[in-house]
Order: C-alpha cells, then sequence, then structure tokens
C-alpha cells in the first residue's frame, strides 16, 4: 500500500502486506489531524486471516514518492518480506563516503510497543539531510490480535479460533510543508459549477474532486500517484483544455506557477525534483563534482527545463488572459506588476529561438529538440519517450502548432500591455512579421501518398505481424478498403536533416483547438482521425492510435515494439479530450467526428484512463489497461470539459 503526500516535498510511506489479497479497507472514515507542525491521516484496514495463519508487513519504504515509483519500476515489490530496504545507489554512496549520522538515516527505525490494551508498531525515518521526518503506526487490540517484530517485518496473528478479520489501525504523518489547495469555486466558472449541481453525475463529481486534488496555488500536479512531480506543459495545455468551464482566476496560477520557476534564460521547468528526490539528485552531483557548496542545502529544489513545447505553451496561455475582456483591467495591470519581468523573459526566449526560422524558412532552422549525451534529439515535448517522436529532431507540434500560436499570442499581449499604459513587448513588430512566416511550417511536415503507395506500405507493414494480429487487421482492410485518392497527413517529426519521418499521429487535434482552419484544410487534418486502423488512427472499439507508423521505415516499426508508450498499440485520453474541445467549439460541424470517436473510446470501458492499449486474444481484439496509467491526471481530467461542452444546454450540438 503506498501513501502519497501531495505536499511540498512529494513525500510517500509504503508498506507490503503478504499474503496478496488479505487486506480491505476497514470500517469507518480516515481522520485527518494537524498538531505541532506534523499532518497525519489515520483510517482502518481489515485484515482476513485464517485459524493457524498470520499476516506479514514489511517492504516499509518512507520516503519520496519518485523512489516508491523507482521500486515499483524496479520489480522489488516481488522481493521477499523481509528483502533489505530499498535504497537508492547514489544515496547509499554518499551515507557511505559522509559516514554517520547519513548512514543511519538510509533505512527506518521500526519498534514495536506492546501496552495492556494495544500493540504498535512503529516505523520513523527522517530525510538524508535530517530536516524532514516521516512516520508510520500499525496497531491493533490486543485482546483481538497479537504482533512480533523480527527486523523490519511486523507478523500480525489472530487470538482465538476460526477465520476471522483483524481491525489494523494505519496512521502516518509528516512534518513537510503542505501545498495551498484550491476547492471548486476558486477552480470553476459560475456556469459550468451550475452545470454540475444539475447533471448530477457521479463521473463529473469525481473529476472536480480529481481537479481539487491536482490544484494548488503553487502549481496543478500533473498525477497523481506517478507524476507528481511534473507540472510545466501538463498544467499549461490543461489551462487551454479547461478554458470552457474554468475560472478566470485559474490561468493566474498557472501562469504564475510557470513564472516562479522560470529558467534566467526564459526557458520553462517542465518537472522539478523536491524533498528526497532533490536530495537524490544533489547528492550524485556532490559525488561527480566533488562540489562541497551543494552540502549547505541538500533539499534545493532542481528544476528540469529539458523540454522544448512548454517555452512557447506560456507565451499562448498568457495571450489568452491578457486577451479575456472578462479579467479587469486592474487585475490584469496587479498581474503585471507582479510577473512583468519573467514574462518579459520567457516571451524574448520564444522569439529567440524562433528567429533563425523567421530569417531563413528552411527545415533545418525549425527549432529543434535538444541533444541527449550520445547525441540523440531527446523527445522534448509530450510525446516524451525516447522513441516518442520516431528519432526525429524537429517535431511537427512544436513547429506547427507552437511556435505559430506563440509568435501570435506575443504579438496579443504587446497590444494589450500597450493598452493597459505598460510598456510594450521589444520586437513586436519582428516577432508579428515572423509569425506570418512561421504560418507556412506545415509545408516541410505535408506527408502526400498517392493510392497505390499507402497501399503498399500498410501491406509492408501488415506483413511484418504475428499472424494472428495481421489476420485482424486485413479483415478490417476487406470491410474498409483502401483510400481511392491522395492522402496527407502530417508528419510527427523531420530528422536531423529535415526530412520527413512519416509517422501518422494524433497531434493535429492540438492544432484544431487552436487555431481555426477553413473547411477544406480542416477536413484533411480530420481525415486520419476517422479512417478505420491501419490506414488511419482509428480502432473501433478502442479508439484513436495515438500514431501511426505503417507508412515509415521498418526500423521505425521495431522502435515502437520496443516501447510502447506512444505507439500504434495505445489510446492516449489527451488526445481524445483535445479533439473532442476542439470540435465542440467555434461553431464547428462536425457532430460525425465527435460521436464516432466518442463511441469508440467508450467501447473499450477505458475512456476516464489515461492511456489504454490492446492485446489479442483467440483472433480478437480486446481493450486493455496501459500498465503505468495514472489514475488522476489533469489531461484526463479535461473530460469534465468535454462533457460540459457537448451537454450543457448553453453549447448545444
Amino acid at each position: 500500500m503506498v501513501h502519497l503526500w501531495a505536499d511540498g516535498l512529494n513525500e510517500s510511506i509504503g508498506f507490503t502486506v503478504r499474503p496478496v489479497g488479505a487486506v480491505a479497507f476497514g470500517a469507518g472514515t480516515a481522520t485527518v489531524w494537524t498538531s505541532g507542525g506534523r499532518r497525519g491521516l489515520r483510517y482502518n484496514l481489515a485484515v482476513q486471516v485464517g485459524r493457524s495463519t498470520a499476516v506479514e508487513v514489511g517492504q516499509l519504504l518512507l520516503g519520496s514518492m519518485r523512489i516508491e515509483r523507482d521500486f515499483g519500476y524496479t520489480g522489488r515489490v516481488r522481493d521477499s518480506i523481509d528483502a533489505p530496504t530499498f535504497v537508492v545507489p547514489e544515496m547509499a554512496q554518499f551515507a557511505a563516503k559522509m559516514g554517520r549520522p547519513y548512514t543511519d538515516r538510509l533505512t527506518p527505525s521500526v519498534v514495536l510497543i506492546n501496552t495492556a490494551s494495544r500493540w504498535t508498531v512503529r516505523a520513523s525515518q527522517p530525510s538524508l539531510d535530517g530536516k524532514n521526518h516521516l512516520s508510520l503506526a500499525l496497531s491493533g487490540d490486543a485482546r483481538r490480535s497479537g504482533a512480533t517484530l523480527t527486523g523490519r517485518v511486523a507478523t500480525i496473528r489472530p487470538l482465538g479460533g476460526g477465520t476471522q478479520a483483524i481491525s489494523l489501525s494505519v496512521e502516518i504523518a509528516t512534518d513537510g510543508p503542505p501545498l495551498s489547495p484550491l476547492d471548486r469555486r476558486q477552480i470553476f466558472n459560475d456556469r459550468f459549477r451550475r452545470f454540475a449541481d444539475s447533471a448530477k453525475s457521479p463521473r463529473i463529481e469525481r473529476e472536480i474532486r480529481g481537479f481539487e486534488l491536482l490544484s494548488s496555488k503553487e502549481k496543478l500536479l500533473a498525477a497523481l500517484p506517478t507524476y507528481a512531480t511534473y507540472f510545466g506543459r501538463d498544467m499549461l495545455l490543461t489551462a487551454l483544455l479547461m478554458e470552457p468551464v474554468w475560472s478566470d482566476t485559474m490561468a493566474e496560477f498557472v501562469i504564475g506557477a510557470a513564472l516562479a520557476k522560470l529558467a534566467p534564460t526564459g526557458e520553462v521547468s517542465h518537472e522539478e525534483a523536491l524533498g528526497g528526490q532533490a536530495i537524490r539528485e544533489n547528492v550524485a552531483e556532490f559525488l561527480r563534482t566533488g562540489d562541497r557548496t551543494l552540502l549547505r542545502n541538500l533539499q534545493a529544489t532542481r528544476e528540469n527545463y529539458w523540454m522544448v513545447d512548454d517555452d512557447f505553451q506560456l507565451p499562448v496561455v498568457a495571450g489568452r488572459y491578457f486577451a479575456n475582456a472578462k479579467v479587469p483591467d486592474a487585475r490584469k495591470r496587479a498581474f503585471v506588476r507582479r510577473w512583468d519581468t519573467a514574462l518579459r523573459k520567457n516571451l524574448a526566449y520564444a522569439w529567440t529561438q524562433a528567429a533563425p526560422y523567421a530569417r531563413d524558412p528552411v527545415a533545418t532552422n525549425l527549432v529543434s529538440f535538444k541533444r541527449d549525451p550520445d547525441g540523440y534529439c531527446h523527445p522534448g515535448s509530450w510525446r516524451d519517450s525516447r522513441v516518442g517522436y520516431a528519432g526525429g529532431c524537429f517535431p511537427f507540434d512544436v513547429n506547427v502548432v507552437w511556435v505559430p500560436a506563440a509568435l501570435r499570442a506575443i504579438g496579443t499581449i504587446d497590444s494589450a500591455f500597450r493598452a493597459l499604459g505598460e510598456p510594450g513587448i521589444e520586437a513586436a513588430y519582428d516577432v508579428r512579421r515572423a509569425a506570418q512566416t512561421w504560418q507556412g511550417a506545415d509545408r516541410h511536415f505535408t506527408v502526400t501518398l498517392a493510392p497505390a503507395e499507402v497501399e503498399a506500405r500498410v501491406r509492408a507493414k501488415l506483413a511484418s505481424l504475428p499472424a494472428a494480429e495481421r489476420a485482424h487487421w486485413e479483415s478490417v482492410l476487406t470491410r474498409s478498403g483502401f483510400p481511392a485518392d491522395t492522402l496527407r497527413f502530417p508528419a510527427v517529426s523531420l530528422d536531423s536533416g529535415g526530412q520527413q519521418i512519416p509517422v501518422m499521429s494524433t497531434d493535429p487535434a492540438m492544432w484544431l483547438l487552436l487555431e481555426r482552419q477553413d473547411d477544406a484544410r480542416e477536413a484533411e487534418l480530420l481525415r486520419p482521425f476517422l479512417l478505420p486502423y491501419p490506414v488511419g488512427l482509428f480502432i473501433d472499439g478502442v479508439g484513436l492510435a495515438v500514431a501511426n507508423d505503417a507508412y515509415a521505415s521498418p526500423n521505425v516499426w521495431q522502435m515502437f515494439e520496443r516501447d510502447l508508450y506512444h505507439s500504434p498499440r495505445v489510446v492516449w485520453s489527451r488526445e481524445v479530450n483535445t479533439l473532442l474541445v476542439a470540435l465542440a467549439q467555434g461553431g464547428r460541424n462536425r457532430p460525425g467526428v465527435i460521436d464516432s470517436v466518442r463511441a469508440a473510446a467508450r467501447r473499450s470501458g477505458l475512456e476516464y484512463s489515461e492511456l489504454w492499449s490492446y492485446k489479442f486474444e483467440g483472433g480478437a481484439l480486446r481493450p486493455v489497461r496501459y500498465g503505468s496509467s495514472s489514475d488522476v491526471q489533469l489531461w484526463t481530467l479535461a473530460d469534465i470539459a468535454v462533457q460540459y461542452l457537448l451537454n450543457s444546454p448553453r453549447h448545444p450540438q
């Protein structure tokens, strides 16, 4: 069981109970308490045991959620219950080098306390620098059960005969700093709250609570439990998806959170290392460099500026905020007074990155990903698995969606500042001219295939698949056929030489959200979303494949076979929600697309997951949950905007 503190240190407390399946939540409600600078949670578990059996509690892990995540990724949860405490190598090496008290802080201290009425197993552990403290207490009624402690493993046995459930009290506590939560009145606008109240939908209520859980004045957490330290692109993109239902103050929280963590260069932080993870990264750097200044504050937050897309998303969100006539000028002026310097720094960075292509619009002057130490173009946008952009260096989404939108936004902000009596944005005239040049960037990515070429490439891809999978997709082609005319779609990226990597993707959905196309162009962009896979992206009963690599080379197929995260085997609710929010606004008349996409996702039974996949059983395709899918995630919760736009009387479709 893992407990995540969605707090300023991203802490977690976990333990394992064996045998598996012996535990359920017990009677009563959870209790939250605060006292003397500590915060705690208390609740009950029901532990099912037989007449002569016992349960063991071990694998105690008190620290950072990032370390808990690594515990899972490395498969350590399958270790024996009395296996040594999981300690990441860099912390162990640092403690060995520095000696006590660091060596004492690597593992929890565990004691058993017996009284006449209760037994209690108490585990406690300070952070490696000794500044913060976590504790876990498991206790039971001494008249009904007994406990023994061997090392860091507690064995719990019932007293009395028969199969019974032992009531186990669990209490966790921390002295780490909390975040400042936002409630639904601060997050959502009045129109949406009236809609939600009238809908009386358990799903909508769950999504509202999800946003309350992830939202704070300091930042919006990307997801729980796994991605609580991610926030940059996650909250910026969410701000755009949620515009129809959010209060106008939410943009201020989002923009302010991004600006507060800005790099000196103006780059946006995508993720931050906090608490135990900050210690982990700082001691690793100390071991690598010997820089003793790091020892002054091992918890110094470390920001990750390696992503590229969020640097351009921030101007887009800021531009929409300053263009919002519902926000009073007085509030805008107050916002400028607080954030003016940081915002100008980000706008200047975005313009600097866009300037080479504006001067000479050739493909190799587009905005590129940064290079990893091995020379590989790091996938610095939302498809951030190593193969997400098929090894490309110039991504479609950054260069066709975000950079042009950011340049337009800089012009909007310049006009808004001048109207507020503030100095305009430096080089705004040049930026406006550059925006016109960048409007043509999509030409570098447009893949054009004749019908015969489409069929040849798809059949080659199918020939590489296992027999059962190949037979299924061939049956789809028998029903749907191949296109009789030219197929056009944007490549997901260009390689380092500016050549297309012809992977079809769902990324045009974001383009449709941010920029209204003429009817012909919109129809062309939407076509892949409705063409059945393996020609297009549509998989009946599953949803929209996030990519289709059939038109790329076999080495790209192999990339996606090795890493499924952004492959043709996965559907992302992010992309489904983006497309639906785009099509439900602006007077578009695309009910057929909306209905088809929603129905396919709904039939999967997984439409409220972060992402999902499919597998073949007995020759049939079956949707399945993707292993690392987060249960509470900003992009997934944006379904709430879809529900409002499609079902509110104010937005009839």
